[in-house]
């Protein structure tokens, strides 16, 4: 199995950043990866995805402009730069891994593993 283990979460004012980053256990190539996130009492959401050579992203609307996917296949890890966030970024994010390099459908189905989530709490 892979296993994702993520770093990054924490407590910041609105308008300040974050960067979440996620290290897969290797070695694993031609993989997508994603970010999804999840509020108390809301479904789990889709944020980012990057494939395996880095050329396609996709976002969320809500975070256009704001969030910036990257990943770094030597350390087989990928990173959420956040930026400009707001009180409503406040969840649990989810690093996912995906053994299919695509991202065109920005659904749970897609990924086969999650790492454990860190915490986002965006103050106001």
């Amino acid at each position: 199995q892979v296993q994702l283990v993520e770093s990054g979460g924490g407590l910041v004012q609105a308008g300040g950043s974050l960067r979440l980053s996620c290290a897969a256990s290797g070695p694993y190539s031609d993989y997508a990866m994603g970010w999804f996130r999840q509020a108390p009492g809301k479904e789990r959401e889709f944020v980012a995805a990057i494939t395996w050579n880095g050329r396609t992203t996709a976002y969320a609307e809500h975070v256009k402009g704001r969030f910036a996917i990257s990943r770094d296949n030597a350390k087989n890890t990928v990173h959420l730069q956040m930026n400009s966030l707001k009180p409503d970024d406040t969840a649990l994010y989810y690093c996912a891994f995906s053994y299919r390099d695509r991202i065109g459908a920005p659904s749970t189905a897609d990924y086969n593993f999650w790492g454990q989530g860190t915490q986002v709490t965006v103050s106001s």
